[in-house]
């Protein structure tokens, strides 16, 4: 069987989300990077696996896979009985997807590179407009999440003491709330289950240090 082909960016989240699904599901795959400062992801060979011009995209069973959350919801599906990715009984999986989408949907679109670089072109603004702006929204919705988060289904981890797709989630959006300096000080649960992911080798071997920058 042909080896699974993961095509992403060492700090992309999206990509970064399905490094630890594959992971925490035990698939082998070989990493091929696609260096998004240097404007790989618009070229012509990443284009036509990717239409989006956008990472990750996972070639897996003969399938070439876009969408982070879709790719770890493919890989939940066939990976059963194995995953737990996603929770067994309908309200579960609701919650965990109402909490992954708030980060994935709500955070991560008006944090991504393209989008803040076009903000600091537009105001004349430079690094520090960057930052400001990661700031300003990554704290708003992680403080969201933080409510979210108090429920009495939130255990160890985003919902029970088993990893879902939500953890996979909140994980690279820790990550960059810390590389953009936001206060998690008011973040108690976040905080908490953000180290306790990361107590797992499988979140520890996907997290960006551990990839590094490509060459």
């Amino acid at each position: 069987m042909t080896q699974p082909v993961l095509h992403d960016y060492w700090r992309s989240s999206a990509s970064y989300r399905v490094r630890i699904a594959l992971n925490l599901l035990g698939i082998a795959y070989r990493a091929a990077p696609v260096n998004l400062l240097a404007g790989a992801h618009r070229s012509a060979e990443n284009l036509a696996r990717n239409p989006q011009g956008l990472v990750p995209t996972l070639e897996i069973d003969g399938q070439v896979l876009t969408q982070s959350l879709a790719i770890i919801e493919y890989l939940h599906e066939t990976r059963q009985p194995a995953s737990t990715l996603l929770p067994g009984d309908a309200a579960g999986r609701h919650r965990v997807r109402a909490l992954s989408h708030a980060i994935a949907m709500e955070i991560h679109p008006v944090c991504n590179l393209s989008v803040t670089s076009h903000v600091a072109e537009l105001t004349g603004g430079g690094d520090e407009t960057k930052a400001a702006w990661m700031r300003t929204f990554i704290g708003k919705g992680l403080s969201a999440l933080e409510r979210m988060l108090d429920d009495p289904r939130t255990g160890r981890f985003c919902h029970g003491d088993t990893p879902t797709l939500a953890d996979l989630c909140l994980v690279p959006q820790i990550y960059n709330a810390r590389r953009w300096g936001v206060d998690l000080a008011a973040l108690p649960r976040l905080v908490a289950i953000d180290a306790a992911c990361n107590a797992l080798e499988p979140f520890a071997a996907a997290h960006p240090d551990r990839i590094g920058a490509p060459a």
